[in-house]
This record gives C-alpha cells, sequence and structure tokens, in this order.
C-alpha cells in the first residue's frame, strides 16, 4: 500500500467516486452512470478488496486507514487488491461534503463492475459438494437483498440466482447491509421476464436441485420438502405478494414454514434463512 495522499478540498475530482453517494439520480453507483461498487468500513472495504472486482481507490480517516493496513498485512488477498490503489486521506468534514452525508464509518472504497458470469459458469463453479443455492424473484427491496446475501454467506448457501424484478445487488445499500458478503457470493440474473425467467430453472433441475418454492399457501412444510434430497434450490418471491404462479409451478416443491397462529409469514430474507438452514443441516 503507498502512503495516502491527503486532500483538503471538497472540490477535488480526486473524490468524484464518492460524490453525492445519497443523490437519487447522480450516485456513482447507479449502473447507468459510472456504474461503481462502493464498500464503506474496515469489515467490508477489505471484502471489496478481495473480491473479483477491480478497487480503484479508497478514501478515509488517517486512523482507518492504517486499520486497513494492518489487515492487508496479514490478509495476502487484500493486499493483492489493494495493491497499486490511491489512497487519500481526508477529514470528516470533507468525506461528509462530498458524499453528502456523515461517513462515521470513516472509509469508503470504489470498484469497477466486474462481468457477470452466467448462471452455467457460477453452478459450474460450485465444489462438488455444494448442496444448497438460492433463487430469489422480484425481491426488489436494497435491504432485503443485502439480509439475503448475508444470511447465505452464514449459512453456507453455494450461488444466489436472481430471477425478474430483483434490486441491483451491488446497490451501495445491499453491499453494505450484506456486509460485503454480496461481493463474495457467487451470485447470476437467470433472466428479466417475468413469465419465461423461470425456463432457467430447469437447469438446476437438470443438475440435481430439488427446487422449493417457499410459500405459506400449502400443505406441504418445509421439512418435508426438503426431506431426502441431496441438493436444494430454496426459491423466495417478493415482500408481501410472494412467488409468482409461474415460478410456483416450475419448482418441484412448494413448502411452507409451520407459523403460529395469528400470523401468516415472516420477512422474505428470515424466510429465506430458515429455508437455507432446514436444506443445508
Amino acid at each position: 500500500m503507498d502512503a495516502p495522499v491527503p486532500i483538503t478540498d471538497p472540490a477535488d475530482t480526486r473524490l468524484d467516486d464518492i460524490r453525492d453517494l445519497n443523490s437519487s439520480d447522480k450516485r456513482p453507483d447507479l449502473p447507468g452512470g459510472k456504474g461503481l461498487v462502493v464498500a464503506e468500513g474496515n469489515l467490508v472495504v477489505p471484502r471489496l478488496a478481495a473480491s473479483r472486482f477491480p478497487v480503484r481507490q479508497v478514501v478515509g480517516f488517517a486512523h482507518r486507514l492504517e486499520q486497513l493496513r494492518q489487515v492487508a498485512v496479514s490478509a495476502p488477498e487484500v493486499a493483492r487488491g489493494l495493491e497499486g490503489v490511491p489512497f487519500y486521506e481526508v477529514s470528516r468534514d470533507v468525506l461528509a461534503a462530498v458524499a453528502g452525508f456523515d461517513m462515521h464509518r470513516g472509509v469508503v472504497a470504489t470498484a469497477d463492475r466486474a462481468e457477470e458470469p452466467s448462471p452455467q459458469s457460477v453452478l459450474d463453479g460450485l465444489p462438488s459438494d455444494n448442496r444448497v443455492i438460492a433463487v430469489l424473484e422480484g425481491v426488489g427491496d436494497h435491504e432485503n437483498i443485502g439480509a439475503l446475501f448475508r444470511n447465505a454467506a452464514g449459512l453456507g448457501v453455494g450461488a444466489v440466482l436472481l430471477g425478474a424484478g430483483c434490486a441491483d445487488p451491488l446497490y451501495r445499500r445491499v453491499v453494505r447491509v450484506s456486509m460485503g458478503h454480496v461481493l463474495r457470493t457467487p451470485f447470476a440474473h437467470i433472466g428479466a421476464r417475468p413469465t419465461t425467467w423461470q425456463r432457467g430453472l430447469a437447469d438446476l433441475q437438470s443438475r440435481g436441485y430439488r427446487v422449493v418454492a417457499m410459500t405459506p399457501n400449502t400443505d406441504s412444510t418445509l421439512s418435508e420438502a426438503v426431506a431426502g434430497a441431496d441438493k436444494v434450490a430454496v426459491m423466495v418471491g417478493a415482500e408481501g405478494p410472494g412467488l409468482t404462479e409461474h415460478a410456483m409451478r416450475a419448482a418441484d416443491v412448494r413448502a411452507k414454514i409451520p407459523m403460529s397462529p395469528g400470523t401468516d409469514s415472516l420477512n422474505v430474507a428470515t424466510s429465506a434463512a430458515i429455508g437455507f438452514y432446514a436444506a443445508q443441516f
């Protein structure tokens, strides 16, 4: 890591990668704009550095940059990702003025988006003992996407496949809520059309995955649905409406989580986590 370069002027163009992070139409992470990946904090920035996304720059407070340097000393994959990357040291006031809000985590990094792999290459790259993958449809809330990726990483899910209507998995809030695990967990989009993306599930089934559609509207319980399956694709839908009928028809089985009287559903990320656990263990 090179020595940090101090920047005291918020208008300095070297900080444009992180300018207006809270702007709805000028954010640098918008796919139609710069399309950058933005990582915040000393837990997430090292995960960005160790990922497939090429880091462009790191900006932060002096002590946060030193903490990151210490992480890189003991983590060769992080050091490799930061090699030759410019480091800019700023004050809290400067960082807040540039980003548009007080970034109390004190360090932020940007990276270019890497080309997204195909679903087939993601599945081909999974280890032979992988048991569980996730399939999402219509999950448009960024925090839910982030929580799903964090749950997937924690419960040994090998990959996340995104069907129609899902939010951008590389949006800044997704990266933050996932604790950077969206940068480490393989993902790919199956398709964009609401009534045809489900055809991609046939490839999962041909590879031995039992596709389990999570829905409260069935008599089959989750434990029954995953019993005896060597590999499971846990499929969840949007908060509220859930999976479409097209998606559920393409699944092998529908499954519900038994609920206490007076309740009918859980948050989609929570439901998925229960599905991951049931399929994995």
